[in-house]
């Protein structure tokens, strides 16, 4: 009856908690600065986040998932604590329920630690559902209707692509190719054609401010900072949208290939449903311009972006937790 229902967007780069009848009350990176001496959290989020790459050697400030899975156990769950603490306030009277999204294509053994992770760090009870599942509830499509409908979850570490139909996932695919991705290939690019090196927080300023899934007929262009490769000496540069399309062509690549992968293995009925209503992209990722038109062009099958398509997991969770019993088909129960 008091129990208080939390759904969590556990992302690779960012997490998202919801809470019913609140919205979204959460939005930080998933990133935990700790002291090496101690084994200390000194700061988590965007406190965390300030502090990539300027740390001295007494702290590290890392990301505790990556592609979308736990690397780091202790670090996720002291993470996880903090998040459900700011997140109850001061009622921790009971134990929270704990909705996780977790990518598609998770195994077993990882699903195990997330739930374990969200336990140790103060839920009375975890479920675990599919990212693609509540990213398609987060954007509004009716999964339980008998007709089919495609989701392209596109986050910080991986790329979750699913056909949905009656509630459940018919055909999906799990790449490990997202954000974090697409700015690696943005500072490889600048290193080898500028031999300057930049900050991966820099390339992903380059990737939201000018990048493009295609070459835009008025390019743009953004000075950016770095350091030079010969000289080792400062240095300022003008960096267009054409390098980052240069740039991210092959990581691109390698999610058409997967939804490629999904149309084919896609029932024909399903498929007429899918070709009528268009693919549907979400996540933080699919916001890069003209990624829509990119898969459109590709697969030949209509493609827009949800509204706040980065906020579609964490929603999507949040309704799902809410009704239980009509999503119980697509969760994983503690």
């Amino acid at each position: 009856m008091f129990a208080k229902k939390i759904g969590i967007d556990l992302g690779t780069t960012t997490i998202l908690v919801y809470v019913p009848k609140k919205g979204i009350i959460i939005n930080e990176p998933s990133v935990v600065a700790i002291s090496l001496a101690d084994k200390r959290v000194l700061a988590v989020g965007k406190e965390a986040k300030e502090m990539l790459g300027r740390t001295p050697d007494t702290i590290v400030a890392r990301r505790p998932l990556k592609d979308g899975v736990i690397a780091d156990y202790r670090t996720t769950e002291a993470m996880l604590r903090y998040f459900l603490n700011k997140a109850l306030g001061g009622m921790r009277f009971f134990r929270p329920e704990v909705m996780v999204a977790v990518p598609g294509g998770i195994t077993s053994t990882e699903r195990r630690a997330v739930i374990a992770a969200t336990i140790s760090a103060g839920a009375r009870a975890a479920y675990i559902i599919k990212e693609p599942v509540v990213a398609a509830i987060g954007a509004d499509i009716p999964i339980g209707s008998p007709s089919g409908h495609m989701i392209i979850d596109i986050g910080g570490g991986t790329s979750e692509i699913a056909v949905i139909s009656l509630g459940g996932i018919v055909a999906s695919a799990s790449v490990r190719i997202g954000g974090n991705k697409l700015d690696t290939a943005i500072q490889e690019h600048v290193r080898r054609k500028y031999s300057m090196a930049i900050g991966e927080r820099t390339a992903e300023d380059v990737k939201i401010r000018i990048g493009s899934a295609l070459y835009l007929e008025k390019k743009l262009e953004m000075q950016v900072k770095g350091r030079d490769m010969i000289s080792g000496l400062p240095r300022i540069t003008t960096v267009t949208s054409d390098d980052v399309t240069d740039a991210v062509q092959h990581e691109l690549q390698g999610i058409v290939e997967k939804i490629k992968e999904v149309l084919h293995a896609t029932p024909p009925e399903l498929s007429a449903d899918v070709m009528e209503k268009g693919m549907v992209l979400s996540g933080g990722s699919a916001q890069l311009r003209n990624l829509d038109r990119l898969f459109a062009d590709a697969t030949g099958v209509p493609a827009f972006v949800a509204d706040d398509p980065q906020l579609c997991v964490a929603k999507g969770t949040g309704i799902a937790l809410e009704n239980l019993e009509s999503y119980k088909r697509s969760i994983f129960s503690s």
